[in-house]
């Protein structure tokens, strides 16, 4: 073979290398483009349009933005966003907590393991189903405990002022047993020799956890907080189950009162529903973004 042929099979089989791992991923980003990156910036050009997702399309450029400025049941949705947000990062110390105690070697620990993951595996249906039937007057659990305690009953769900921290305290349940799950994989992946050098140092207790154990967690804190806050700005199955926005509209978040302006039988109006999508779409972006730019910054001084 010539030098000249041989400098041609070089090239060849280095584009094939190169050319290789982007054919791997031509069809999950294929679908990532059709079924993610188009839709969003579809929904961003219909927010503009009056439209009954029927008829014609009508230009009106940030008039839906701005019926949303003095729109109460937004400022509300909006509000409850921001305590399901605050509310829900909960499940993340929680879930370590869990995932410490379930990563010992102790009788029993698989059965405990079984019961803290038992909430990952069923539907956000069941959940809601289970928790509504949690808080019913007259027969619910909670509501005879509350009874027992205070001498009256009090229907979480019928109530303006307790609804909102009610579905929460159902979506807590199997977002706790998914940071969990994180957390354990996590901590079978800690450096034991790490933790060895750490003891023999004389660190123990909070000293060992904090200064050892949560430094090399941060992979995991990372996952569980971004699907956490995810979770907690696109809360709406639990809503629609439990409540369906109710009493009065009190517990509406952005993703259920899209819903309601777009697509249920009171609505029919896609711009405004799609103006709401996309306020949820940029809080969204802006809390991952600061994540993700926490955690570089992180990796970098590191």
């Amino acid at each position: 073979m010539s030098v000249y042929q041989h400098s041609i099979a070089g090239a060849a089989k280095g584009w094939r290398k190169r050319l290789a791992p982007w054919l791997f991923l031509a069809p999950g980003l294929l679908f990532f483009a059709a079924y993610v990156v188009i839709p969003i910036f579809r929904s961003i050009w219909i927010s503009f349009y009056e439209w009954d997702g029927l008829s014609a399309a009508t230009w009106i450029g940030f008039a839906n933005y701005r019926e949303l400025l003095g729109d109460d049941a937004f400022y509300t949705s909006l509000y409850n966003n921001i305590l399901w947000l605050v509310l829900y990062l909960l499940a993340v110390p929680v879930g370590l907590g869990v995932a410490l105690f379930l990563n010992q070697t102790v009788t029993g620990i698989r059965l405990y393991k079984s019961l803290f993951f038992f909430p990952f595996v069923i539907s956000q249906v069941v959940v809601g189903l289970i928790f509504t039937w949690f808080y019913a007057p007259n027969f619910g659990l909670f509501s005879k405990l509350i009874e027992d305690i205070t001498g009256q009953q009090i229907a979480i769900l019928g109530d303006e002022r307790f609804v909102t921290f009610g579905i929460i305290a159902a979506g807590l349940w199997p977002q706790i047993a998914y940071c969990m799950i994180l957390y354990l994989t996590g901590l079978n992946n800690i450096n034991p020799e790490q933790v060895e050098a750490a003891r023999m140092d004389g660190a123990k207790g909070w000293s060992m956890l904090w200064n050892i154990v949560i430094p090399q967690l941060r992979p995991a804190t990372f996952i569980a907080v971004v699907v956490t806050v995810i979770g907690a700005l696109r809360s709406f199955d639990l809503v629609s189950i439990m409540t369906d926005g109710g009493p009065y509209g009190s517990s509406r978040v952005l993703s259920f009162y899209m819903y309601e302006e777009a697509l249920s039988e009171y609505g029919y109006r896609m711009g405004y529903g799609a103006a709401i999508a996309v306020v949820l779409f940029a809080i969204m972006m802006i809390f991952i973004t600061f994540f993700i730019f926490r955690m570089l910054r992180q990796e970098r001084n590191t």
